[in-house]
């Protein structure tokens, strides 16, 4: 689990680790100035690392089960609309679709209308998944809010909301 930064008395960044005689461990001096983008980074690796433990129960690795969702959800998509909605890449998207049609959960076919585009969709094996899947976003969701009041838990969206909106802009700006 991540483990949570202080400032000690000089101000400086520290994280505490296991214990030890010379007290919590000192992070770089560079992540001062960084310390939110320091701290999202930590919390989405937890948050991958646990997502994967409990996807592990139904053989799927993170991220697929976003690709399950929107099939079940929307019904066959086109490979290319996975991309969009999932605001993938069309590279990881492939990998992606392939392992999951290696493990039997989805199956591609050339579209009837479009000869270019590739139809993805869940095999009966794939909905079988639907409910395990469901249970494990609803475990993991429990551990992310499990100390949050409700008040806190709409605050902390909304934030994230903006973060995501300025993280956008940033990545969507010419170089």
């Amino acid at each position: 689990m991540a483990q949570p930064e202080n400032t000690d008395a000089s101000g400086s960044i520290t994280a505490h680790g296991k214990a030890s005689a010379d007290g919590p461990l000192p992070l770089p001096p560079s992540v001062a100035a960084g310390r939110l983008s320091h701290a999202i980074f930590r919390v989405a690796r937890v948050h991958h690392m646990l997502a994967g433990q409990l996807l592990r129960r139904v053989g799927l690795h993170p991220s697929q089960e976003l690709v399950m969702m929107q099939l079940w959800e929307r019904g066959p998509q086109r490979q290319t609309d996975l991309v969009r909605l999932l605001g993938s890449d069309a590279a990881t998207m492939t990998r992606t679709i392939q392992r999951l049609e290696h493990a039997g959960f989805v199956r591609r076919q050339p579209s009837p209308t479009d000869k270019r585009a590739t139809i993805v969709e869940p095999t009966a094996a794939g909905n079988a998944l639907r409910r395990e899947v469901e249970s494990a976003w609803l475990e993991l969701e429990a551990s992310v809010v499990s100390d949050l009041p409700p008040e806190e838990q709409a605050e902390v969206l909304a934030v994230l909301g903006r973060i995501e909106a300025s993280l956008t802009r940033a990545a969507t700006q010419p170089a």
